[in-house]
């Protein structure tokens, strides 16, 4: 596995520790632990990757990893959430540069040098860049497509790419870690979106959150739509809950996936209102609701047409039923979270 900048370390250089949680996700982890290590950056680092109670053999995947690497280092996450293995990670870390790594992602070689760059030019106390989400089959490349769309997850720079600037959150993220122990690390209540709210409170406190385009990390997407599914509802839920706890921190473009379903679910249930009052022999005047989900399916079909265009028919295709189902999913989870309407919203981590 390469190593060769960690043989040349400078010891001119800041320390840079990466921390990455891992629960169940054999399939993802050597490719990204693989691209922390072929980073050219040049200082001190470290790898810290805080394992939860995995049952699919990543266990023994990482162990062989830390073997193999003197830089690896596992740590044990009973809880199993994202936010407490960060939190480990981040205690543990020798170093003043903490970078988040997702066992999803996968690092470009100069990442880890950008960013201190970026870091030490702007004085931020966050850095991050894009999400670049790439699929190998045709379906995980439909939910890529929708991913990176402003159609598809809301248009953030961290989605979709942008000048680069102060920013209200940013993918990943490279922290000071002066600067986390600062606002207290991740809140270990909040199993999703828990980057936002800690980003929230880097702002809150007179800290700069930068983003940079130059940052553009590799995200493998879900491989099924039940997999999708269960994400979207899990990050609408927290995304509502969020927004119901921090109300003056909330953008529209939150409110448009639930709004969309409100009036899909309205709209649908008015126009079989109008098919019963045809049936009665009344003016079915209630089958203008039908105009709702009318829309919204010629929406889908006319972003198809946009961003799926030249992308295979299979690619087209899974787009027509991913974008609703990132919408729907999405939109169901913002609702039952806004309203508190989920009796244990602490389960729905979306792994």
């Amino acid at each position: 596995m390469p190593d060769q900048h960690h043989q040349a370390a400078s010891p001119s250089l800041v320390g840079v520790s990466y921390v990455m949680p891992v629960l169940n996700d054999a399939t993802h982890v050597h490719a990204a632990v693989e691209s922390i290590l072929s980073q050219d950056y040049a200082g001190p680092v470290e790898v810290l990757i805080a394992l939860g109670p995995s049952i699919d053999g990543t266990a023994e995947l990482v162990a062989d990893l830390a073997a193999l690497n003197e830089h690896v280092h596992v740590l044990e996450n009973e809880v199993g959430s994202t936010p407490a293995g960060l939190n480990i990670g981040i205690r543990a870390a020798r170093y003043p540069v903490v970078v988040r790594v997702d066992s999803h992602s996968m690092l470009p070689a100069d990442y880890a040098r950008v960013a201190v760059e970026v870091l030490e030019r702007t004085g931020a106390d966050n850095v991050g860049g894009i999400m670049d989400a790439r699929g190998e089959t045709p379906f995980e490349r439909a939910v890529a497509l929708a991913y990176t769309t402003k159609v598809g997850l809301g248009g953030s720079a961290f989605h979709v790419g942008g000048e680069e600037g102060p920013a209200e959150t940013v993918y990943l993220g490279v922290f000071r870690r002066d600067a986390l122990e600062r606002v207290g690390l991740f809140d270990e209540s909040i199993k999703r979106g828990q980057d936002w709210e800690l980003n929230r409170r880097l702002r809150e406190t007179g800290g700069t959150v930068w983003f940079t385009p130059r940052l553009a990390v590799t995200y493998r997407p879900r491989s099924t739509l039940n997999r999708l599914a269960r994400q979207m509802f899990s990050t609408g839920l927290w995304r509502g809950e969020l927004a119901r706890r921090f109300p003056a921190s909330n953008g529209i473009r939150y409110f448009i996936p639930p709004l969309m379903v409100l009036g899909v679910v309205v709209g649908t249930l008015l126009g079989i209102g109008g098919i019963v009052q045809a049936a009665l022999g009344q003016a079915p005047w209630l089958l203008i609701g039908f105009a709702v989900p009318l829309v919204y399916a010629v929406f889908v079909a006319v972003a198809t047409l946009v961003y799926a265009r030249g992308r295979g028919g299979a690619t087209a295709g899974w787009f027509l039923v991913v974008l609703p189902c990132i919408h729907v999913s999405w939109g169901v989870g913002f609702v039952l979270g806004y309203l508190a309407l989920t009796s244990n919203i602490a389960k729905h981590t979306g792994r």
